[in-house]
């Protein structure tokens, strides 16, 4: 969750990598910190708590002000505590044992241990907790060991060779005033592309005051940044050109924007955000999915499909393996990236491979993908981010054009996920003649009016609101569903994890009484999700079953549903829909 900034050039460097920072506190975090350049000097402010505190600091050491203090290069972090408690000590950058090298990070260095022992025998003394601080001190061991050829860059890439785990990090050098070092390996780092300056940051939102002109690193790839120059080098150490990527959402679809938060923002952007993600691809009752007329002949022999994810968007490929069974007939599972990697599956030529990633950067889903490329499946990727790993490494894409999703929690990256799949599960059951056209058009008419739906469901927000927080003080919470709904209620029961920290969790409507039911007791909250009107029935019998250990019921309904209105304490109204 860290997040990092660096900037080299004709801007005034403390005050830009605040305001990146502040773009990146959604991540969460526990310190900040700023590194930078005052004559041949590395000076570093960090500090535990909020980025206002930082701010402080630097305020009253006179760092904000640029006559007294014109800094043109620097480095910022903030830092969400995995290796060390949060404190100042363990906030970035780190400084090397010599002070003359700071770097900040994002990943985990797994053979941190051994770097440790390796480098405090060579009399490098450690001033954190963290596994980012052994990576300061092995530049400095490289430099002081002749890494000439390309000066202190190959001090920097000789380092990276001895790290095992994930990374994306940013370099100042003391003796290098005019130029910053950044590499990724598994973990995301963007560069912004300015007149005569450079930024990196590990999220695009962090740059986009200055600049929408986006270089997207690869794997592998490091860069020297100057005001004037961004040199970009590959796994090889090949000077590479990379493309620059127009972003096409401004700063302010990355403000609240008067919203309290970013989740209820991103929330109500729900019915738009799938607009844009369906309108341009259903023209005159067609669906028109022009990213994968290269795919038709390879499509029409496919036998069995994977839908690899994690978290929400594995959430939603649940839905689309259950609507692709329903309506294409064709084997399908969902899988959680992080397992399908390690599980030999069954892929071969003759398998659909669809990876679901926000930002196409998710470390699990690309190893899953690259899996399945090397076994010859044929790989679709729905991603929000253009440009992302996986866009790339993808055969095939359907961006969801979401827009930049800021809160940690996914809402409307997880909607357009869903209108993505549900419309591809239409094409390719249109393509594989197993749907006549009447049925596709009412399908694709019911899609259609899927955004006016999700605005008539926001319309409940005070209702929702009134029964939160009646109910906010809940031990724990158990969401019900069957088929559909049982994959939305495992969404749900994410989200309030993820958000309240209150434990929760999702049941199939039949499990609960398997063992499960013992842990209801007077007061527990059960919400249950009914969508489906020919499974009310048995979903009523699941309540009455809870209900009789005392659970308190909120119902999610659809007027097809509402006869289960009399089993339950409370009911939200959802809007009608075609099931």
């Amino acid at each position: 969750m860290c997040g990092i900034v660096a900037v080299a050039g004709d801007l005034f460097a403390v005050p830009v990598l605040l305001e990146g920072l502040k773009k990146l506190e959604y991540r969460g975090y526990d310190s900040s910190g700023l590194a930078f350049l005052q004559g041949d000097q590395v000076i570093v402010e960090k500090k535990q708590g909020r980025i206002v505190h930082l701010e402080q600091a630097l305020f009253d050491s006179g760092w904000l002000d640029e006559a007294m203090h014109p800094v043109r290069l620097g480095i910022g972090h903030t830092r969400w505590a995995t290796h060390g408690v949060p404190s100042d000590e363990n906030a970035h950058p780190h400084l090397s044992s010599d002070s003359r090298f700071a770097v900040v990070h994002n990943g985990i260095i797994e053979n941190e241990s051994e770097l440790r022992y390796f480098l405090q025998k060579q009399g490098f003394t450690f001033r954190s907790q963290t596994d980012s601080e052994v990576i300061a001190h092995l530049i400095e061991f490289y430099y002081g060991k002749g890494c000439t050829r390309r000066d202190w860059f190959d001090a920097v890439q000789v380092a990276m060779n001895d790290l095992t785990g994930s990374y994306a990090l940013a370099v100042i050098a003391a003796d290098h005033p005019k130029q910053l070092l950044v590499a990724r390996k598994e973990s995301p780092l963007i560069i912004g592309v300015g007149d005569h300056w450079h930024m990196a940051a590990s999220d695009i939102p962090a740059v986009l005051n200055q600049t929408n002109r986006i270089i997207i690193l690869e794997d592998g790839d490091m860069a020297c940044i100057s005001a004037d120059s961004c040199q970009i080098y590959d796994v090889l150490g090949q000077s590479v050109s990379r493309e620059i990527t127009l972003i096409e959402w401004d700063c302010q679809a990355a403000e609240k924007d008067g919203y309290e938060h970013f989740m209820i923002k991103e929330i109500h952007e729900e019915p738009q955000a799938v607009r844009q993600t369906l309108s341009p691809r259903i023209v005159n009752g067609e669906i028109i999915l022009k990213e994968l007329q290269p795919a038709l002949p390879k499509l029409q022999a496919i036998e069995s499909i994977y839908l690899v994810a994690c978290g929400t968007a594995y959430h939603a490929g649940v839905v689309g393996q259950k609507l692709i069974e329903h309506c294409c007939r064709r084997r399908a599972q969902a899988d959680l990236a992080s397992e399908f990697r390690y599980s030999d599956p069954l892929v071969d030529d003759n398998t659909l491979v669809i990876v679901i990633s926000q930002s196409g950067e998710t470390l699990d889903t690309l190893a899953a993908l690259r899996l399945a490329k090397s076994r010859g499946a044929m790989v679709l990727a729905i991603v929000n981010v253009a440009g992302s790993s996986i866009a790339r490494e993808a055969d095939y894409v359907i961006h969801t054009h979401a827009g930049p999703e800021i809160s940690v929690a996914s809402t409307k990256a997880y909607s357009t996920q869903l209108a993505a799949l549900s419309l591809l599960t239409l094409y390719l059951a249109d393509l594989w003649k197993v749907i006549d056209r009447k049925t596709l058009r009412i399908y694709l008419d019911a899609l259609s009016q899927l955004p006016e739906k999700i605005s008539a469901a926001l319309t409940a927000k005070d209702q929702i609101q009134r029964f939160a927080s009646e109910h906010f003080n809940a031990r724990s919470v158990f969401f019900m569903g069957r088929y559909l709904d049982y994959a939305l209620a495992m969404e749900s029961s994410l989200k309030l994890k993820e958000i309240s920290y209150i434990h929760s969790e999702a049941y199939a409507g039949g499990e609960l009484k398997h063992g499960t039911i013992a842990l209801i007791e007077e007061g527990t909250l059960v919400i249950c999700i009914m969508t489906q009107p020919h499974l009310v029935d048995k979903m009523i019998s699941n309540i009455r079953e809870v209900k009789t250990r005392g659970a308190v019921v909120l119902g999610m309904l659809t007027p097809a549903c509402q006869k289960a209105n009399a089993v339950c304490d409370e009911v939200i109204m959802l809007p009608d829909i075609h099931s």
